[in-house]
């Protein structure tokens, strides 16, 4: 049945911290792009042209066309950016009170390349899938399972807080709240993997001078 193999999968998870704190990462970022979205479609529909919309779309469109040029990028340097990528976005929302639809270009950039940069990272992430117990088919099925859940979480908390009428300001932040809590689990992702890669490099130079000692013997 479904729910015993997620259930399984996510015994297999629990087990790694790799996994863990990719998923907690995947499910919060999503979760607070999602609850936002439904906010900036509304000022998209007021405030810019159908131009520019569709400019955004074009260009959140192309990441498969660029993943060429990352194929030697590290993966830790790709968490980095997006940890940056999280803080310029919990500073945006300063630019509400100042100017609408500067904050409405702002967030819509910051989604585009965090779209871009999830899609890199995603593939990026297979290349260390051999060393975990869960395979890279259960692994995406579980990755897929993590967005879905938190696309429905962020569009219920989306309804809730227009239903009550919450102010704009207070959903923003509470989305910076749990922004940090993000930012938290994507740095130690960060630091796991800057220490396997270069684990990784350390390893394959000793391969490279021991084969090159035996060579010159």
């Amino acid at each position: 049945m479904p729910l015993q193999h997620y259930a399984s999968l996510f015994q297999e998870i629990s087990k790694s911290r790799l996994l863990r704190l990719q998923a907690l990462a995947i499910l919060i970022t999503t979760y607070i792009d999602w609850t936002l979205i439904p906010f900036v479609t509304k000022l998209e529909g007021t405030y810019l042209p159908v131009f520019m919309i569709s400019f955004f779309m074009l260009i959140g469109a192309l990441d498969g066309f660029i993943q060429p040029f990352f194929n030697r990028i590290k993966l830790y340097t790709i968490y980095l950016f997006a940890i940056i990528l999280d803080i310029v976005q919990i500073f945006s929302y300063l630019f509400y009170d100042l100017s609408i639809i500067g904050f409405t270009y702002l967030i819509l950039t910051i989604f585009t390349i965090q779209g871009i940069t999830f899609e890199i990272a995603r593939i990026h992430t297979t290349d260390f899938m051999q060393d975990e117990a869960v395979s890279l088919k259960d692994y995406l099925m579980i990755r897929s399972l993590m967005i879905s859940g938190a696309i429905v979480l962020g569009s219920l908390s989306a309804m809730v807080f227009d239903a009550f009428e919450i102010k704009m300001q207070n959903v923003l932040l509470y989305l910076s709240i749990i922004g940090v809590l993000s930012i938290f689990f994507q740095f130690k992702l960060y630091k796991i993997f800057k220490k396997r890669i270069n684990a990784q490099t350390v390893e394959i130079q000793t391969d490279k001078r021991e084969l090159f000692e035996k060579f010159r013997v």
